[in-house]
């Protein structure tokens, strides 16, 4: 998928087994995606980091039920977040969402410590999962 994507690295990526069946999980990782990721926002890191679009988030690929990717860039970096979804058996879904981007320069080389080196991006993508999961089961 980077390579689809022109985006020259992969991050990471986190798993997390959800007791609810993959249609109940991919409509709480759409209202997850709609309430929060691609929504609009003013304030001033948006403004800072010149995020587009200007939520952070647009969906650039969605395979219903199946995948769903966001892509988006700012002025440190050009990222891709990935969520995919599977059967694990006894009527419970595996979410995967795995992280692609680039940090071109100085400054991108600066943001990819702040946020990759300090674990900032994997307590965010970990909060997301609970999020759906939560979503899913209540």
């Amino acid at each position: 998928m980077s390579r689809e994507e022109g985006l020259p690295r992969f991050v990471d990526e986190h798993r997390i087994r959800i007791a609810a069946p993959r249609d109940r999980v991919w409509g709480a990782l759409r209202r997850y995606v709609d309430a929060s990721l691609a929504k609009e926002r003013d304030n001033p890191l948006v403004r800072l980091l010149g995020t587009e679009p200007r939520s952070g988030f647009a969906v650039s690929r969605e395979v219903p039920g199946t995948q769903l990717g966001l892509s988006g860039r700012h002025r440190f970096s050009r990222y891709l977040l990935v969520f995919e979804l599977a059967d694990a058996g006894d009527g419970t879904t595996e979410v995967s969402a795995r992280t692609f981007a680039d940090f071109p320069g100085v400054h991108g080389r600066v943001y990819q410590t702040l946020v990759i080196g300090s674990r900032a991006h994997v307590l965010a993508v970990r909060g997301m999962l609970r999020s759906i999961r939560r979503s899913s089961l209540g």
